[in-house]
C-alpha cells in the first residue's frame, strides 16, 4: 500500500487568495497618504525686513498695504509663514514671531513708527542666518534706501545666506548709487535679486512681492507653473540674466 499522499488537483475556477492587510499596515498606508497629500502643497518661511529709520515712513505705510499680496499669492496652494524684522533708532533691531496670515502681520506693522538712526543691514543678515540654521528660511525680502555699513561685512553674510539657500530679494527706494551697488552685491552673492521700490508703481511692487512668496513656497518650479509676467521676470533674475 502506498502511503504517499497524492496532490489534490486545483479547481479550474479557483483564484489565488490575496493576503489580507492587518490594521497596522492599513494605518501605515493612511499615514503615508496623508504625508503625500501634505507635501503636495508648498510651504515656506519668508523674512520681511525693513529699514524703519525716519525717512522710511511713507514706504513703511506702503509696505503695510502690499504685504498682503504675499499671502494672497500662495492662497490654497500652500502655507507661507512670514516674520517681520526691522531696525530703527540707536541700535534697535527687532523681529516678530512667524505668522501665517496677512491680518496678523499688518497688525504688527501698523504698531511700529519709524525713528531716526543708521542702517543695521548686517544685523538683519545675521538674524536670517541664525533663523535658517534652526529651520529653513526660503527667502529674505529687504526694503531700504540707504547703506551706511561696511560692504565687505555685508557681502560675507550675503554669501553665507546664498550657501544656505536663503536668497535675499532687495527692493531699493530712491537712487543712492552707493546703496544700489551694495544692494545689488547682496542680491548677487545670496543668489537673490534686486529691484527698484517705486512708490509710483504700487501694483508692480505687489506683483513682485507675490512672485517672491510663490518662490518661497515652491521654488523656481512654482514660478514656472504660475507663469505670470512677474514670475518670468523673477526667474530671469534668479537665473542671473537680470542681475
Amino acid at each position: 500500500m502506498n502511503d504517499k499522499k497524492q496532490p489534490v488537483p486545483a479547481r479550474a475556477n479557483s483564484a489565488p487568495v490575496k493576503p489580507q492587510s492587518n490594521a497596522g499596515e492599513i494605518e501605515a498606508f493612511l499615514r503615508q497618504a496623508r504625508t503625500l497629500a501634505a507635501s503636495a502643497k508648498g510651504s515656506g518661511r519668508l523674512i520681511l525686513s525693513l529699514d524703519a529709520t525716519m525717512s522710511r515712513q511713507p514706504t513703511w505705510d506702503l509696505a503695510c498695504e502690499l504685504q498682503g499680496q504675499m499671502f494672497d499669492a500662495v492662497g490654497k496652494a500652500g502655507t507661507l509663514s512670514v516674520q517681520l524684522v526691522y531696525f530703527r533708532g540707536l541700535g534697535e533691531c527687532r523681529s516678530s514671531a512667524f505668522v501665517t496670515d496677512t491680518s496678523a502681520l499688518k497688525q504688527l506693522m501698523t504698531r511700529i513708527q519709524c525713528r531716526s538712526g543708521h542702517t543695521q543691514i548686517g544685523k538683519v543678515l545675521t538674524h536670517a542666518l541664525k533663523q535658517t540654521a534652526t529651520a529653513k528660511v526660503n527667502a529674505l525680502v529687504y526694503i531700504g534706501d540707504a547703506m551706511e555699513e561696511n560692504i565687505d561685512d555685508l557681502a560675507e553674510k550675503a554669501g553665507s545666506l546664498g550657501l544656505h539657500g536663503a536668497p535675499v530679494f532687495v527692493f531699493q527706494e530712491g537712487h543712492d548709487s552707493g546703496a544700489e551697488k551694495a544692494f545689488k552685491e547682496i542680491a548677487r552673492l545670496s543668489k537673490g535679486a534686486w529691484f527698484r521700490f517705486d512708490r509710483r508703481a504700487a501694483a508692480t511692487l505687489a506683483e513682485l512681492l507675490s512672485a517672491v512668496a510663490v518662490f518661497a513656497t515652491g521654488g523656481l518650479a512654482a514660478l514656472e507653473a504660475r507663469g505670470r509676467p512677474e514670475d518670468r521676470l523673477m526667474i530671469e533674475h534668479l537665473r542671473g540674466s537680470g542681475n
